[in-house]
């Protein structure tokens, strides 16, 4: 699988965080990527880092974004803006490197909560 910087997708994500008031998340720490020749059917994934790099290597924790070139860049804008909420809500608050599931205890991943978070947005 080959990968390229997608600092477009960089740009999409620092403005979302700022329109959205994502203030827990730091742009300077998140990375975006978009893969080609993915053999997966996810249209994008985050990739989060473990605890360990932080704790015995004194890294501080990134997170990248990889879009799937085949199937992000055929959406529309809003559903391209969809899906990048929607993985930016798998940071969790603590910013620590770990990832939100789907559905966890006080939280949900999905299209309706995504949908409530864009009625927020003020592009």
């Amino acid at each position: 699988m080959k990968y390229a910087l997608a600092p477009e997708i960089k740009t999409k994500i620092a403005l979302l965080v700022e329109k959205l008031n994502f203030a827990h998340l730091k742009v300077e720490q998140i990375h975006c990527i978009r893969s080609f020749d993915a053999k997966t059917r996810a249209i994008a994934r985050i990739w989060g880092m473990s605890r360990l790099f932080k704790e015995v290597a004194g890294i501080q924790p990134h997170y990248i974004i990889e879009v799937n070139a085949k199937r992000f860049d055929k959406l529309n804008p809003r559903d391209q803006i969809k899906t990048l909420i929607h993985e930016l809500m798998h940071i969790p608050k603590t910013f620590s490197g770990a990832l939100l599931s789907h559905r966890g205890r006080y939280h949900q991943i999905n299209d309706r909560e995504v949908e409530k978070v864009i009625k927020n947005l003020h592009v």
